[in-house]
């Protein structure tokens, strides 16, 4: 078997770590190896691969890929030439080995949880993000990304609209539940016209039928979001899309959440912000809603986004009513979970030392933070003084914290201005301390002069970061998409050796 057959009829998936003692390492798998079946089936995914290992019993056939040849892909005259036209070949699978597991983990940590690569969205939609970047970020930001496996490993939303019938049955018969899905209207004129999918894409017309799909998918439990374009989907539309979710016994919740915009929309529709009177509008239709659902089922059923209080200029509501924050991914319940743990009570009269802190975020959240944190103001010799942070990468019409890059940054900050930049861990790449734009905080600190850390996921620990400088373990929140793509894998497994 060739390197180019196997690859074209497998899914190699490269190994980062075979686990100290397990069956992997004394079949002796090594870092470097590719997994290319499971009881003599490829493997598209960790999914897939879990799936197998459930059956309780399971061959593995592992490949080791050789050293790859150098080829020539032209005619070199010159030694420049030759140079250039010489490329790696594709590693050769040839050398393959295979062991067993019985009821027991076989101890491989995977490169990816996606074996086969990412599937890709077949939607054109008047306000997807990704055709609002700017240039010039890393690559996995312009991924269309719309997979169903991601949503059932990391709640990313997905629209359904480029499944197959095969990708159907699989999330019924392996039981992927919950999925999140981006609805956006139940009436399917109106949301062939805002979604507007590429026919070539589409692999089953079915699938772009969001009532039927719902319905079909009647044993897995839904998360659902509602993304409202004024003057479209919102209002009476907006009405009409949650009486029909409430009436599926599968959707366990939906999430409303007003369009976001960037300054980068060249030859995109035009499309226009919510404002005050948009945002009160909906917030009372969705009270009425609310209330009840509340009254019939003993759950709100849907919930608004925290930038529709921010916008309406209405109170947020209580922690209660936001049932466990079961989407705050999606901008729904932050700034109340953030509140809910306070300041501690036994703050310092005064700091050893004077100390002036910046506590830098979106315009967006600046009016509320700025009054959270008015009691750490009543500690001697620390001055606290929240700015709000202009995005100049995205367009001022980007409003939210988590869209801050180094740029923005550099833009409101003065070198030498405090001793200690507090930035939102959610302009933060998962795990990293890089930014949007790849910018990491120790550039900003020598940039600065001045300390630069990650407040916290909590006001609470916000007041610990500044206080004691403890750096933020919070979960990070604001760019599940994003996030989802910079993951390791090793999350995934670790999630589902914890539901095997």
């Amino acid at each position: 078997m060739t390197a180019a057959e196997t690859i074209q009829e497998l899914y190699p998936a490269p190994i980062k770590g075979v686990e100290s003692g397990s069956p992997a390492e004394r079949a002796g798998v090594r870092p470097g190896d590719v997994l290319l079946r499971v009881n003599g089936q490829p493997v598209t995914d960790v999914l897939a691969y879990r799936h197998q290992l459930a059956r309780g019993v399971a061959t593995l056939e592992i490949a080791r890929p050789q050293v790859a040849p150098k080829v020539m892909t032209g005619v070199a005259g010159t030694a420049q030439d030759h140079h250039r036209l010489m490329l790696q070949a594709a590693p050769s699978l040839d050398d393959t080995f295979t062991f067993d597991v019985e009821w027991e983990d076989p101890g491989l940590e995977f490169e990816e949880v996606l074996f086969d690569g990412i599937k890709k969205c077949a939607n054109k939609c008047d306000f997807c993000y990704v055709h609002q970047m700017p240039r010039g970020f890393r690559k996995s930001l312009y991924i269309m990304d719309d997979d169903y496996r991601l949503s059932f490993l990391y709640g990313s939303f997905v629209t359904l609209t480029n499944l197959t019938e095969n990708d159907i049955n699989r999330i019924l018969d392996e039981n992927l539940s919950p999925l999140y899905i981006s609805v956006h209207t139940a009436n399917q004129e109106l949301r062939q016209d805002m979604m507007k999918w590429w026919r070539l894409k589409v692999k089953d017309p079915q699938a772009v039928q969001i009532r039927s799909m719902i319905e079909r998918l009647e044993s897995i439990d839904l998360y659902t979001q509602i993304v409202l374009v004024p003057g479209r989907n919102d209002r009476e539309n907006l009405d009409e899309t949650v009486e029909y979710l409430s009436s599926r016994p599968n959707v366990i919740s939906a999430a409303v959440v007003p369009i976001g915009l960037t300054g980068h929309r060249t030859n995109l529709p035009d499309v226009r912000t919510f404002n005050q009177e948009d945002a009160q509008d909906t917030l009372a239709r969705l009270n009425v809603w609310r209330k009840k659902f509340l009254a019939e089922r003993g759950t709100r059923f849907v919930f608004p986004s925290d930038e529709l209080y921010l916008l309406a200029g209405e109170p947020l509501p209580p922690e209660e009513e936001y049932e466990g924050f079961p989407m705050l991914e999606n901008g729904v319940g932050m700034i109340r979970d953030f509140l809910t743990e306070g300041v501690p009570e036994d703050l310092p009269a005064a700091l050893p030392h004077p100390m002036r802190v910046i506590l830098g975020t979106g315009l967006l959240f600046a009016e509320s933070l700025d009054r959270a944190v008015e009691p750490l103001r009543q500690i001697g010799g620390l001055e606290i003084e929240v700015r709000a942070v202009e995005n100049k990468t995205f367009g001022r019409v980007t409003t939210v914290a988590g869209l801050l890059t180094g740029r923005c940054f550099r833009h409101a900050i003065k070198p030498g201005e405090a001793d200690l930049l507090i930035v939102p861990p959610t302009t933060l790449r998962y795990g990293t301390e890089l930014m949007l734009d790849d910018t990491s905080l120790t550039e900003l600190r020598n940039e600065f002069r001045m300390d630069v850390r990650p407040g916290g996921a909590t006001l609470g620990e916000l007041a610990r970061v500044i206080l004691q400088g403890a750096q933020s373990s919070g979960p990070q929140f604001g760019m599940s998409a994003h996030a989802i793509k910079d993951r390791p894998a090793e999350d995934a497994a670790e999630r589902m050796r914890g539901e095997a």
